[in-house]
């Protein structure tokens, strides 16, 4: 898929699955004088998604009444129609979901207000509300959409991002997964921290598996959510040693930098369009910044850069010519 840049329209498209769908949608767009730059469409539970990045650069009306006119459509087909212009995203909007841990909200809120984000923090919705008195710390409304159990309302939920006008969603140690109609609204635009290092481990109590396999390396991995668990786009991983008598509790102790570290250079990556993904895969555009993404520069530097494969047969090619060479020598 074409990542959204600052000069794309995005159009996302959600529904009950039916036939003629996209021809619709795409003749309305060809209409107006609107250049079609990628469309990606995926079902999953009889949900339909279908995301268009365009260039309305040249089209032939307003955005007001494009915004009218797609709309139209989008009731008499019965489906929601999502418009992003790029003049919508001058100041992006971040949206951060919560459950109980604050490492990588506080994180966030630490370097929103030391202005490296370039992104505000408009709302914190989480599924208890035991980090509501930290979001009122910064001045951020803080909504609990979760009942008893944290079952959230994800009719809420959605209703707090439309009206809070996310651009980005953050999972700050959410824990709780998103349905389709939820992932498929803000296609790649949803970030998770899990705490295993990605693919290895998925799932819940990641920290626990690894202590079960004996692995002695662990991490985590800063991922954007799909609807396939932890199975989406890695972005960025940090690593660290699991010792002979570490217990969950002390890996999770462990890890918590890690994932915060780790969350907030994806966040950045994202924000700053230093980003792009294709077929499920993430990579860094030519001229982006420069960011850590896997190891330090000391681990990478620690570890050993000999042997490598090949050159033991040039030393074996090099001795058998030098002994060829004697062997003249000597008649």
């Amino acid at each position: 898929m074409v990542a959204v840049t600052n000069e794309l329209t995005e159009i996302t498209v959600i529904g009950d699955d039916s036939t003629g769908i996209v021809a619709q949608f795409t003749t309305l767009l060809f209409e107006r004088g609107i250049n079609i730059e990628d469309v990606d469409q995926a079902v999953r539970d009889g949900l339909f998604r279908m995301t268009t990045t365009v260039d309305t650069s040249d089209m032939v009306c307003t955005e007001e009444k494009l915004r009218e006119d797609l709309q139209e459509l989008g009731d008499e087909l019965g489906v929601d129609v999502q418009v992003r212009f790029p003049a919508d995203r001058e100041t992006q909007q971040i949206a951060v979901l919560v459950t109980k841990e604050s490492h990588c909200l506080e994180a966030l809120f630490e370097a929103w207000t030391n202005d490296e984000l370039g992104a505000d923090i408009s709302v914190v919705i989480g599924n208890h509300d035991d980090l509501e008195p930290l979001a009122e710390q910064y001045g951020v409304p803080f909504y609990d959409v979760g009942d008893e159990k944290g079952t959230p309302d994800e009719d809420e939920l959605l209703d707090l991002l439309a009206e809070y006008d996310a651009d980005l969603i953050v999972l700050a140690r959410y824990m709780r997964i998103l349905s389709p109609n939820v992932v498929f609204r803000y296609e790649d635009r949803i970030i998770n921290i899990h705490p295993s290092l990605l693919p290895a481990f998925p799932g819940a109590r990641a920290y626990e598996q690894a202590i079960q396999e004996g692995v002695r390396i662990a991490g985590v991995t800063a991922h954007y959510v799909t609807t396939d668990l932890d199975q989406g786009p890695i972005i960025t991983q940090r690593a660290c040693d699991v010792h002979d008598d570490d217990t969950r509790e002390d890996l999770k102790q462990r890890g918590q930098p890690l994932e915060a570290d780790a969350l907030l250079e994806a966040v950045r990556l994202h924000l700053n369009n230093d980003l792009s993904v294709h077929r499920g895969r993430t990579s860094l555009r030519e001229d982006a910044g420069r960011y850590q993404l896997g190891l330090t520069s000391a681990a990478s530097r620690a570890n050993p850069d000999r042997p490598v494969d090949g050159l033991g047969d040039v030393l074996s090619e090099q001795g058998e010519s030098a002994e060829v060479t004697t062997e003249t020598d000597d008649d």
